[in-house]
Formats: C-alpha cells, structure tokens, sequence
C-alpha cells in the first residue's frame, strides 16, 4: 500500500503542475491509434500492479469529476500500465476487460456485473407489468384517414402477448362505416398506439404498369404439282343402243361415268371411261387452294382423250398481333387483369358420368410492383398469352405462352423481360420414280412443296409511378 500511494502521489503532482509524465520527453507525445469511438479525457498514466478495481474507480472519478457509483458486486484486482491515454478510454478497456456494464445518467456513471443489471432490467419489467395489471385504462378513438379499420385492427392484435401493441387488458373495435378505431387500454400502450397508426396511415404510392406482347409472323408457301389421265372407248356411239354391256364388250369397253365438276367434256356422254394415270395435284397453302390449268387432246372419233392438268399455288402471308394490357395498381398489391375466351369440353367421371367444364384461353397479366428507395420499381411479373389453336377429337387445342419473371426498371422505362423466336422451313417432293428426274418433262411427274413460316415472340414492360394530386378539403 505504501508503494500503492507514493505512485499516486508522484501522478498527483505531475499532472497537476502540467508536465509530461515519467520516462517521456516533452518535445511531441506519441499518436494515438485511431478508435472508432472519439475519446476526450484527460490524459492520464497508470502504472498498478494488483490493484483493486474499486480502488481503481476512485481514481478515475477523481480525475474525470464524474460521479461513479460502484455496485457491490464489483470485486476483484488488476494490473494496469497505461500511457496517455483519456481517462474514459481507461475506463472503458476496465469495464471490458472485468466483464462488467456501465450506464451514465448525466454526471453520474454507474458500474455494476452483467448478472446485476439483469437482475434491475427484469425488475423493472415485472413493475411495469404489474403497474399496467392496477392501472386505469382508457379509450381513444382514432379516425384514418387512407388505411382500413378492419384490416388495421387485425395488425394491432397479431403477435403473441409480448410482442404485440396492446396490452393484455387491451382492446380494439373497429367501425368501417365511419372507418374510425376505438381502442382501450393503458396510457403508455395507448402512445404505443399511435405512434404506429401515424405510421400506418399514410398514402400507398400507386403504379401504372404497361406491357406490350408483340406477336409477328411471316409465311411462305410454294406448291407445284400435275395430273395425267386418259380416256378409252370401243364405240364412240351409244352402248345402250348397240345392246353391248360392258362385260360384253370383254374389257375392250368401259361403262360411262358421270363427268365430274371442271371436266373438259363435262356436259356430254361419249360412252368413254376416265382414268387417272398420274395423280400429284399442288397442296393447299395457307388455308387456299391451288390454281390449276388443263389441256385435253382428243382424236376426232373422241375414242383417245388425254386430260393433263398442272396445278400451282404460291402463297406469301405476313401478320402481327399487339396486346396491350394497363394495368394500375398499389405499392406491393399485386393486380390482376385478364381477357379471352372459355372452351367447354366433356370431362369425364369416376362413376362413367360426364360432365361440362371449361377452360380458360386468355391473355393475362399478373403483376405484384415493389418501389425502391432509390425510385426503381421491382415487379414481379406473370404473363399468359393463350390462343385458341386447332381442333382436335377431344376439342380445340390451346396455344399457350407463358412468361414469369421478377426484374428492376427504372421509373417509365421500359425493358424487355423475354422473346421466343421460332423458325420452320419444309420441303416435299414426290412423284414417278426415274421419271421425275427428266429434264423439263420430269416437272409432269412430280409434285413439290415447300414452306417456311417465321414467328417471334417479344415482351415489353413500362412501369411509372403516379403523382398524388394535391387535394383541398371541401368545408
């Protein structure tokens, strides 16, 4: 102790006429680490070995002129050897390295365990629990202005009982028609109250989001094809009256046939037979079809008929499709706006019933917006865009195209979330084996297609925030 005192002493005194402590030159003191906390004490030096750490606060109270209040719980020693260093820096590097906790109320600085300040924190809390079980309670109405009675009462009584708003003695009516809240409970939670409706009662920004679903095709279709047929007869006059029937004849006389719709002789009945020696007529294309030219070479008895007929068909179709749904809707709300049409279809039972159902071949848009702090606007966005397609023994068939997808646009720009290109080419050829390969004269042998069809697919979305009009009260 005796060594204890003369240290503090000898501190005593050069601190008090202002001179650099021992062992240091008084030309310029050593820089001090940069901190993240600012320190701005005195500058003290300690040099202890196994010293009270009670007696150790005394020391820096003396030195800072606050008053620090010691727990009893606060035991123990330590040594110390500092060097200019702040007096609450000093402080601070004892109250860590003890494990202890210090709180500061004006020029008061109370020092205590962990365990003690527990202890006062849970003791505060079961006073304030049972000053709320004795206390009067009270009511208070409040009268929103944007948000929903009902839906604003269900948020004050979510939770459980220690994390919710009101107390447990609490209670909250909501009256929609007036759009009003009339809540009971203890003062302190009745301020509670309030402060989170006046953060809840606030206008919701509102977004317009447009997309554009551009659809465009482009078909090409080219078809060119021939038929050759000839026409026989034993006698150019009429069998029924030369009493000669077809067997008669022993396969030299075929019976006559009705001539069908663009036949050459069609109108007349020559007592001949038609017979289809090459049949590759051009295919239909896009929905049309084929144009076709015939020659017929007869002798003048009419008993040799060749019919040649050579069709051709090119068929070019361009066609784009723009849908344009707007939809406006809240900050984090998610909206929904669809067209199209339903299909009935036959579904069957478990017990063999069948019955009527429907289903859906629209264009709907889904979008959920989400504004940033910065002013961008995150959607998470859901397209369908379905078609009515072909008709199949069950039904017609439905073309779907479906997109779904979460992106960040700017406020009124606009970006494109997704495309699907697509591109068909085909290419048929057939007719007489050898034949077909002649030059110039194969072209009457031989029937060849080809098509090709190109369709693309683009999204556009346009997102933009909408401006709250300034609104005058009516008295």
């Amino acid at each position: 102790m005796r060594r204890f005192f003369g240290a503090f002493t000898a501190m005593s005194l050069w601190a008090a006429l202002g001179l650099p402590a021992v062992g240091q030159t008084a030309l310029a003191a050593p820089a001090a680490p940069a901190a993240a906390k600012a320190y701005q004490g005195q500058l003290v030096s300690f040099n202890f070995q196994s010293v009270e750490v009670r007696t150790l606060l005394q020391l820096l109270a003396h030195f800072s002129g606050f008053n620090i209040i010691v727990s009893d719980g606060v035991a123990g020693s330590t040594s110390l050897r500092v060097r200019d260093l702040p007096w609450d820096q000093v402080l601070d590097i004892i109250v860590q390295s003890r494990g202890l906790v210090m709180r500061q109320d004006g020029p008061v600085i109370f020092v205590g365990t962990r365990s003690e300040q527990a202890a006062r924190q849970r003791q505060e809390l079961e006073g304030q629990q049972s000053m709320q079980t004795v206390e009067s309670v009270l009511t208070e109405n409040f009268r929103l202005k944007y948000a929903r009675a009902d839906e604003l009462a269900r948020q004050l009584q979510a939770g459980t009982a220690s994390s919710r708003v009101l107390s447990a003695r609490g209670s909250v009516m909501a009256e929609v028609r007036t759009n009003q809240l009339f809540v009971t409970d203890v003062a302190q939670r009745l301020a509670m109250v309030r402060t989170v409706i006046e953060q809840l009662d606030i206008p919701v920004r509102q977004v317009l989001i447009e997309a554009r679903i551009v659809e465009a095709s482009d078909s090409f279709g080219r078809s060119v094809g021939a038929r050759l047929g000839g026409r026989l007869a034993g006698n150019a006059a009429n069998p029924a009256q030369s009493g000669l029937s077809g067997a008669q004849a022993g396969g030299a006389y075929i019976a006559p046939r009705v001539p069908a719709t663009g036949d050459p002789l069609m109108g007349r009945d020559y007592g001949v037979a038609g017979t289809d020696m090459l049949n590759l007529p051009a295919l239909a294309q896009s929905g049309q079809q084929a144009a076709s030219f015939a020659v017929s070479l007869f002798n003048a008895s009419l008993t040799r008929v060749i019919n040649l007929e050579i069709s051709a068909l090119e068929a070019d179709g361009k066609g784009k499709v723009v849908a344009s749904p707007r939809i406006v809707t809240a900050d984090q709300v998610k909206a929904i706006i669809e067209q199209g049409t339903e299909l009935p279809y036959q579904q069957a039972a478990a017990n063999g019933a069948t019955s009527l159902s429907f289903r859906k071949a629209n264009l709907k848009l889904e979008v959920t917006p989400q504004i940033a702090p910065d002013g961008r606007i995150i959607l998470n966005v859901d397209i369908n865009k379905d078609s009515v397609g072909r008709f199949t023994p069950n039904g017609f068939a439905i073309d779907t195209k479906h997109v779904q997808t979460q992106v960040r646009v700017d406020n009124g720009g606009t970006v494109m979330i997704g495309g699907i290109f697509e591109t068909t080419e085909r290419e048929d050829d057939a007719g007489v084996p050898f034949l077909r390969d002649l030059p110039v004269l194969g072209m009457l042998f031989r029937s060849r297609t080809r098509s090709a069809s190109k369709s693309e697919l683009l999204v556009f979305l346009t997102p933009q925030l909408l401006t709250e009009q300034p609104h005058t009260a009516q008295p």
